[in-house]
């Protein structure tokens, strides 16, 4: 049974707050890792005050419990986008949140409310155009955290170590009007192991969704935002609020795309003054569009 856990949804946004830019069907954003120095909780806010939707689904580490259990960690941006999370169930979008990894204690909450926030373990969502994806967290095809915990925890560490240069790194990027560019994701995709890693991950979760009937999976946990077919399979990874900034959004028509909010964001820490032709210009990067 369904149980609704009312929590303190804070104040009203100021009445000056601008519309949405942006009018989807359904947004998919994981990864998050509120509670972490690595998340970029500015540009994830500002993200989610321009987009405005009928269901909005959180795709697992959404709260790094690990990393609070190591070290508390939680500055008034974090908390700003809990409360705009919870605004928005509030207002009208259904918001449904499947756990992941690091925030596996809400695992335990599976098929209860939390000030409007659905608990689930999955998904299956069906797009406008009559498609049905499974919406995963995808830790459970990591072999890595599914039989060597300890290791997890371990690279956990030397990624946050990453994280910590990578910040250092495009602080003097944006003194040198360079734009934002991760580290992390520049090794990932250099490192054979680390391609190959990815490359079986997707193919696991792709295989796992055909077995189940559906025509997609979207998932999130690699922190590698992809939109392909596989095998005849659709596979959708909404990527990370760490390193990539992406999320994955379906339109009124049922179509699929994946939106970058790194330009936005490098703009934003270079301070650099809006023009009138970016006021006009579209949510997000170059679309990717199934």
């Amino acid at each position: 049974m369904k149980r609704d856990y009312p929590l303190d949804t804070g104040g009203e946004e100021p009445a000056d707050t601008p519309a949405p830019q942006l009018a989807l069907r359904t947004v998919w954003i994981s990864d998050l890792h509120l509670g972490t120095p690595g998340c970029q909780a500015e540009a994830l806010l500002q993200f989610l005050k321009d987009v405005e939707c009928d269901t909005l689904y959180l795709v697992g580490d959404i709260i790094d419990g690990w990393q609070l259990r190591r070290q508390w960690y939680w500055p008034q941006a974090h908390n700003d986008v809990v409360q705009k999370l919870l605004r928005k169930a509030r207002k009208g979008t259904r918001v449904i949140f499947v756990p992941g990894n690091h925030d596996e204690f809400a695992r335990r909450y599976v098929e209860h409310s939390f000030g409007g926030i659905e608990v689930a373990s999955e998904w299956m969502h069906e797009t406008a155009d009559g498609r049905k994806l499974w919406v995963v967290h995808g830790d459970l095809f990591d072999g890595v955290i599914q039989c060597a915990r300890w290791l997890a925890h371990v690279g956990d560490r030397a990624y946050e170590f990453t994280l910590k240069l990578n910040r250092h790194l495009n602080s003097l990027r944006a003194r040198m009007g360079l734009p934002y560019w991760s580290l992390s994701r520049y090794l990932k995709f250099k490192v054979k192991r680390a391609v190959s890693y990815v490359n079986d991950f997707e193919s696991a979760v792709a295989r796992e969704a055909h077995k189940r009937g559906a025509d997609g999976v979207v998932c999130g946990h690699i922190h590698h935002a992809e939109l392909r077919m596989i095998d005849g399979v659709l596979y959708a990874n909404d990527g990370d609020w760490v390193e990539s900034l992406t999320a994955l959004v379906e339109h009124a028509d049922g179509r699929l795309e994946i939106i970058e909010w790194a330009e936005q964001r490098s703009r934003c820490i270079a301070r650099e003054p809006v023009r009138d032709e970016d006021a006009q210009a579209p949510v997000g990067g170059e679309a990717v569009a199934v």
